[in-house]
């Protein structure tokens, strides 16, 4: 039985499912929704960048972080890497076609916490001052 290109599409929405404890899309998204995941995508949207120029961006990442990170990221396909051979080395790192499609998402998120964030912050104080000592439930 052959299948139109939506069928496709439509039957692979169904295998995943990130519900689901085991399901690779939940595995991607937990990466994918990492401070350090955003913030380095936030960093490259502009350019390539090296990881030093990287951790002139990002303030509060550590060198580990964020070699971390670009790993995971280069190996989702999001990112490439480039090394130049030269003294001493150079790597860049640039966004992919897949992960400038991520930056919709990633702007959507960074915009919505940054108008929201009085209100939250009036939330969290007002939770902390109605919950203070109150030990919570398990």
């Amino acid at each position: 039985m052959t299948l139109t290109a939506e069928q496709s599409r439509e039957r692979a929405q169904h295998r995943y499912n990130a519900s689901l404890e085991l399901c690779p899309a939940r595995q991607l998204l937990e990466a994918i929704s990492s401070k350090w995941v955003t913030l380095v995508m936030l960093a490259l949207e502009e350019s390539p960048q090296r990881h030093s120029e990287l951790r002139r961006r990002i303030p509060g990442v550590s060198q580990k972080m964020l070699t971390s990170t670009l790993r995971t990221l280069e190996r989702d396909g999001l990112i490439d890497r480039e090394v130049t051979a030269s003294v001493p080395v150079r790597t860049d790192y640039e966004l992919t076609a897949l992960g400038r499609s991520l930056l919709p998402v990633i702007f959507g998120m960074k915009e919505w916490a940054e108008d929201n964030m009085d209100t939250v912050a009036t939330s969290r104080q007002h939770h902390d001052r109605t919950h203070a000592g109150v030990a919570p439930k398990q």
